[in-house]
């Protein structure tokens, strides 16, 4: 019997999970990227002569990983440097209001409690019971699920568990919840952006959203060489096991027949047949047309209202000084409310934005004990920078001027500025993306980074599953279940292969079911 081709588009973290998992089961795997290199948003960003991770900059849920490394012969610390976070991110509202969060969850108490008072120690306490309570509920239920419904989830986290549900009231907004744990607007604002992870408000998106805290107090990692590092990886593994690669080639259509995906076209007219394509990119691009004709009804359309944010980036070599960065550090807006009001009803960038400072140089073991020298030493040595702010994703109806991101960045650097991080770059030692930019690399999304945003509690049930409405087209990445981010898209192009081989093997075992007429005895 010949062996079956599968065509993966997209070479994100998705599509290299799918075709690892493919190739190791035997199946001939072709994958098909735009980009000349594998990562898709975990993508490397070459600035004077360095590369800064201008994509996700945080690796979490190691387990993840572990169970891909493991399946495929090798192991996580194989075939990456990891160094765990002692420092989980720095966060400043203004020169003389900084606070630290810890990998020990004691650290983070007692530092809360110096900066807020007693009770907020005790309300971030229990936060953090809250949000295991919440990660166990939803791990098996929606997380790993194939298929996850609303009764699956109240049967496995809610019917048997009536306190806990009542603990961490998904059906309540993020900040509403957060009211619970803390009095303190600031501590609201600094657990309330965990809603952006996956590109929403946290003024609208489900109070579920705070498991994100009990992810990120079981590790923090940075990877030596940077994310990009992962997608080499996984992307090495699956060459080792027979996949084909083909980079710098752009898919222009999935084809079909007889009611199925049959393969690719290529933008230069090239097809390629396969018996399955995984499609690894936003499923809106499918939705729309951009795919060709023949897939359209495969999924249904992200409406523009229901798009996640996008971003403004900066990737830069620069000299700083006054402000003690670790590797992830958060400058707070001081109107969250008004941030969130620009990017999603108004459609704009914020007027004083929230700022994500990644230092890339730095490892995250330096203590506030250390600040003084870790200043002084980026007094006088360039370093590595990801600068980030929020903005709508507008990037296919907006067209960003010069002006634009010349008004944008003097936002960004004098809020900086107002929390005491002092900034020294150029032109030509910076890359800025605008949603515009992002719109150029991930069509059909208008630079949603996120897929649909998670506003509402049913919002996550909404996504597409690994299985499209078109037979043997299979879908994986972000803007699909589980959702947003490297370890999530990971786990969704695991489980787009687990779907395909299911369906491969039922098939098989209907052909082998069949009479000599041809008529299945199922």
């Amino acid at each position: 019997m010949r062996t079956p081709r599968v065509a993966v588009v997209g070479a994100g973290i998705g599509g290299l999970a799918a075709a690892l998992d493919l190739s190791r089961a035997g199946l001939d795997v072709t994958v098909i990227e735009a980009q000349p290199e594998p990562g898709g948003k975990i993508r490397r960003i070459r600035v004077g002569g360095a590369a800064i991770d201008g994509g996700p900059t945080v690796f979490t849920m190691k387990w993840v990983f572990d169970a891909l490394f493991s399946d495929a012969g090798t192991s996580t610390e194989a075939e990456l440097t990891l160094t765990p976070l002692e420092t989980l991110a720095r966060h400043a509202w203004s020169e003389t209001e900084r606070l630290d969060l810890f990998a020990d969850l004691d650290r983070s108490a007692d530092a809360i409690g110096q900066f807020a008072g007693a009770a907020a120690a005790r309300g971030y306490r229990d936060f953090c019971d809250r949000a295991a309570v919440c990660f166990d509920m939803l791990d098996e239920s929606f997380i790993r699920a194939e298929r996850p419904t609303v009764a699956g989830m109240m049967m496995s986290a809610g019917l048997g568990r009536p306190a806990d549900v009542m603990r961490v009231k998904p059906y309540t907004t993020l900040w509403r919840a957060l009211h619970e744990n803390f009095r303190d607007p600031r501590l609201r604002q600094l657990f309330g952006r965990y809603a952006t992870y996956s590109g929403s408000s946290p003024f609208l998106a489900s109070a579920t959203l705070m498991l994100i805290a009990h992810v990120e107090r079981m590790g923090v990692y940075t990877v030596k060489g940077g994310m990009h590092e992962l997608a080499r990886a996984v992307a090495g593994l699956a060459e080792a096991n027979g996949t084909q690669f083909r980079y710098g080639t752009m898919v222009s259509a999935i084809v079909t027949g007889g009611s199925a995906a049959t393969g690719v076209q290529l933008a230069t007219g090239e097809i390629i047949e396969a018996d399955a394509v995984v499609f690894n990119g936003d499923t809106n691009a499918i939705a729309t047309g951009r795919l060709g004709r023949g897939a359209v009804t495969a999924v249904a359309p992200t409406a523009r209202s229901d798009r996640s944010q996008s971003a403004m980036t900066v990737a830069m070599v620069a000299e700083t000084e006054g402000f003690p960065l670790t590797h992830h550090n958060v400058f707070f807006s001081p109107d969250y409310a008004a941030e969130f009001d620009d990017v999603f009803r108004l459609g704009r960038i914020p007027g004083v934005p929230t700022v994500y400072v990644c230092a890339q140089d730095r490892n995250g073991t330096d203590s506030a004990d250390g600040a003084a020298n870790a200043a002084a030493r980026t007094a006088t040595k360039p370093e590595r920078l990801l600068c980030l702010v929020n903005a709508p994703a507008n990037g296919d109806t907006t067209a960003y001027s010069p002006e634009d991101l010349t008004s944008c960045q003097s936002r960004m650097f004098q809020q900086l500025a107002r929390c005491g991080l002092n900034v020294r770059a150029t032109e030509q030692t910076s890359h800025a993306t605008t949603p515009a930019g992002f719109e150029a690399l991930f069509p059909a999304t208008g630079g949603a980074l996120y897929g649909s945003a998670s506003h509402g509690w049913m919002a996550p049930f909404q996504r597409p599953t690994a299985r499209s409405r078109l037979s043997r087209l299979y879908l994986c990445g972000g803007s699909t279940h589980p959702g947003a981010g490297v370890p999530m898209a990971t786990l969704s192009g695991r489980l787009a292969a687990r779907s395909l081989l299911a369906d491969l093997a039922s098939t098989s075992r209907s052909r082998t079911m069949a009479t000599p007429g041809g008529t299945s005895m199922r």
